[in-house]
């Protein structure tokens, strides 16, 4: 099949396709004349990418995957290392990320009780100058 076919079926685009092929991600497929012809192969392995991308994997990252595959078995071995990764990765950035918003959760109580304090000095002192006067 032709490029705009292979990038129909995969959700991908020819500019990416292109570029996928100069990256090194997607080996050079075989031509006929001035023309490119790909695999289903090729498209599978297009979608991977795209697949991979949306779940968060860089180009960098999809690099070391598929920096030996030309075309032959496709290295899923290396594609579920990079996955069990990614996924430790994010764990910890959850953990992170539960940090932050316990602290903000924190501070933003801290901030209340600190407003609340400083309303009723303000109120005191108000009083103490003013004995005549009451706040309605």
């Amino acid at each position: 099949m032709y490029i705009g076919k292979a990038a129909q079926l995969s959700g991908t685009t020819v500019k990416s396709i292109r570029h996928y092929e100069e990256i090194g991600l997607l080996p050079e497929p075989k031509r006929e004349g001035k023309y490119r012809i790909y695999s289903q192969q090729s498209v599978e392995v297009l979608t991977f990418i795209k697949c991979a991308q949306q779940l968060g994997f860089k180009l960098k990252e999809l690099q070391v995957i598929l920096n030996n595959y030309r075309g032959d078995e496709f290295p899923w071995d290396m594609a579920q290392r990079a996955i069990a990764e990614k996924k430790a990765e994010l764990v910890s950035q959850i953990g992170d990320l539960q940090q932050l918003h316990d602290g903000l959760e924190a501070f933003e109580n801290n901030l209340n009780d600190a407003r609340q304090e400083c309303q009723f000095e303000r109120i005191a002192r108000y009083g103490e100058k003013n004995p005549g006067n009451t706040l309605n």
